[in-house]
Order: structure tokens, then C-alpha cells, then sequence
């Protein structure tokens, strides 16, 4: 199949390359198959998840590890189920970013990330109850992230 995109023109994709929501993300929930668009293909660090169902609508994603080495979400156990695991730790999880105009306003919402089992490619967006993290973390207010762009 060949989708055309904003970003990247037009690419080619399987089905098995397709990541699925089944419920659909946070305000698109008609929209279930997202195809994984990374920027660097020698890591997960930002991932543009591209709609293959309305290619005019895509995501930038970031691994939280990247920004927050602790991140640890807890999911309950029905959520576990529906994502066909045993533990947390069996999932990739990806938050969404919020492009600003003025990029020092960019911030990522570490409080509903996309948890994705990478066996099956099946996904789905998590409000984290109880938890510590927040919707709108800034990405200049990671001592990781800034840490590491000291050195370029």
C-alpha cells in the first residue's frame, strides 16, 4: 500500500507495519491505524505516527525514557490484558508533543501516553490515575534531554 504524506512524500507500508488503536487516540477515535515514521531509524526517540486512514493527521512522539530515565507508568491489570501482556515492562510507550511556534514552548504530555505491545502492534492511550507525571512537561525541563544536547 502507498500512503502520501506531508513529511516524508509518499511511502509504501504493509499492514503488519501498521501500529492499531483500537479505540483510537484522545479526540480521534475514528482513526485506529497509525504507521511508525522514525526519525532516526537507530532509535525510538521521535516517532512521527503518521494516520494511514487520514494522512493529513500525525503525531510526534517521543519516548519518555529519553526525557525521564525513571518514567515508570503503572497499568492496571485490565489494561494489561487488553494489550495481551503480564507486566508493564513488556510495553513500548511513546507521549504525544505539542509543537508550539516558539519551540522552547514544546511540551509532552506524560500523563496519557501510547502504550504499544511490539509483538502484536496493538496500542492504546492510557490516562495514568493516581501518577505523578503531568499533561503539559516542557521539553526544556528535562535535565536528561538538556544534558545531552551539551554536547553538540
Amino acid at each position: 500500500m502507498t500512503i502520501h504524506t506531508e513529511y516524508y512524500g509518499e511511502i509504501e507500508y504493509e499492514n503488519e507495519d501498521l501500529v492499531t488503536f483500537t479505540d483510537g487516540l484522545f479526540g480521534f477515535p475514528e482513526l485506529k491505524n497509525y504507521l511508525p515514521l522514525y526519525l532516526n531509524e537507530e532509535d525510538d526517540s521521535v516517532i512521527l505516527m503518521q494516520s494511514v486512514e487520514q494522512p493529513e493527521i500525525a503525531f510526534v512522539t517521543m519516548n519518555p525514557m529519553y526525557l525521564c530515565p525513571d518514567y515508570s507508568p503503572n497499568l492496571t491489570p485490565e489494561e494489561l490484558s487488553y494489550l495481551s501482556v503480564s507486566g508493564s515492562s513488556e510495553l513500548s510507550y511513546y507521549v504525544i508533543c505539542v509543537m508550539k511556534d516558539n519551540y522552547l514552548e514544546n511540551t509532552v504530555n506524560l500523563k496519557c501516553p501510547l502504550a504499544i505491545n511490539p509483538q502484536t502492534r496493538v496500542g492504546m492511550q492510557l490516562i495514568l490515575e493516581g501518577s505523578p507525571y503531568g499533561f503539559n512537561h516542557k521539553l526544556g525541563s528535562f535535565p536528561a534531554l538538556i544534558d545531552s544536547q551539551k554536547g553538540e
